[in-house]
């Protein structure tokens, strides 16, 4: 059983999530033209296989921010038209809702095929002519809800309409395809018009998709548990064991892990070495480096929970807290707010005081502000309250 220290560890992790490199920082990318930005934003989604939707958009929507911790002031309309544009991704249910790089869609038949057979999703069964809908496609073209009656049937933003019901089973039994995004509405054309012909088919059975997909999870993981693997594509986690020798996984032992393996290209870039060159950026709530709660605070010891739909008053670090990385360190999380020309940095929370941390922190914010247009930083509650003065020191320097 080979050993892996838990810095180790958390270096790997960083590494394989896109946040560590050897080689010069890839900040220089927001220099890039557009039609190279969006290649660099094509080739991360597939190196993590999925990036996370949410409507949530404080500073800027999880999609678009994932791209910007790994590269900084990239420009966000190049983040959009990678993701949206060219036929090159799709969207569907992995981690949760996510964007998935295109070559990846025969690994969700088995999930597609579950679907079928339940036949029904959350909403219940579709009421509408599934038959009308696609006819409708077919004749004017890609479209929203809004084309076939809107999202919703006039309560709650649950009460979906018929229309939605039935356009969300087709996307969820792979009749049609999310092609892109128009005012965060999804838009909804049929599956062979946009996903290639040699993608296009179900032909893998649940186990040969089980096995790619903890593959994939693996590699995005580097070193992972069963319960971190299966989490990128939300698979069980006893697919992981069953499958991890397939997929040329290597067990291996974490001082305070559960049972754990690592990839062969983990362990061959441990033992390189090299100088580390980290990033210090603000992380979505969402980012595949911290998504999974548990791992993330066995790497980096920060339990983070999402307080967007907690009560107000019952918040310890805000509405959207966003972790703050510094040196391959977990440092401190700030709960933001755009409005206007001004980033608010409504409350900071530190997990450590040090000059390091708190430089790091507001390198993070002024970063981050400048990425959004941004023209200055209001920094409110700080905890602890000592380091204050400190901080606003060092974002107004």
């Amino acid at each position: 059983m080979i050993e892996i220290a838990p810095d180790d560890a958390r270096r790997v992790a960083l590494r394989f999530a896109g946040l560590l490199s050897t080689e010069p920082t890839p900040s220089r990318a927001r220099a890039a033209s557009a039609t190279r930005q969006k290649a660099i934003v094509r080739t991360m989604l597939g190196e993590l296989g999925a990036v996370q939707l949410d409507t949530i958009s404080v500073l800027a929507r999880s999609h678009e921010l994932v791209a910007y911790a790994r590269y900084g002031a990239i420009r966000r309309t190049a983040i959009e038209d990678a993701y949206w544009h060219g036929h090159e991704s799709f969207e569907y249910w992995s981690h949760a809702a996510c964007i998935l790089p295109m070559e990846s869609w025969p690994l969700f038949a088995f999930r597609r095929r579950h679907y079928l057979r339940t036949g029904e999703r959350w909403h219940g069964a579709p009421r509408k002519d599934l038959e009308s809908l696609l006819g409708t496609i077919r004749d004017s073209g890609p479209i929203t809800t809004s084309d076939v009656g809107g999202a919703k049937s006039g309560g709650e933003w649950w009460d979906w309409s018929d229309s939605k019901i039935g356009l969300e089973w087709l996307l969820d039994v792979g009749r049609v395809v999310v092609s892109r995004r128009v005012g965060w509405r999804r838009t909804y054309d049929l599956a062979e018009r946009v996903v290639p012909a040699h993608l296009l088919h179900d032909d893998l059975d649940d186990e040969q998709c089980a096995a790619a997909l903890v593959a994939a999870g693996a590699r995005v993981m580097g070193i992972g548990t069963a319960g971190d693997i299966a989490d990128v594509h939300r698979l069980p986690k006893a697919a992981v064991a069953r499958h991890a020798e397939e997929a040329g996984l290597i067990p291996v032992s974490v001082p305070g892990w559960p049972r754990a393996w690592a990839t062969v290209e983990a362990l061959d870039w441990l033992s390189v070495g090299g100088r580390d060159r980290h990033r210090t950026t603000v992380l979505s709530p969402f980012d595949p480096a911290v998504w999974f709660r548990e791992r993330a605070e066995r790497l980096f010891g920060m339990r983070h929970r999402i307080e967007a739909y907690t009560p107000a008053h019952k918040r310890v670090h805000g509405y959207f807290a966003m972790p703050v990385l510094h040196r391959g360190r977990l440092v401190a999380r700030v709960d933001p707010k755009r409005e206007k020309g001004t980033l608010h940095a409504k409350r900071v929370t530190f997990e450590s005081t040090s000059r390091a941390s708190i430089e790091g922190t507001a390198r993070a914010l002024s970063e981050a502000a400048s990425w959004v247009g941004a023209e200055r930083v209001v920094v409110g509650d700080v905890v602890p309250a000592s380091a204050s003065s400190a901080l606003r020191a060092a974002v107004h320097p």
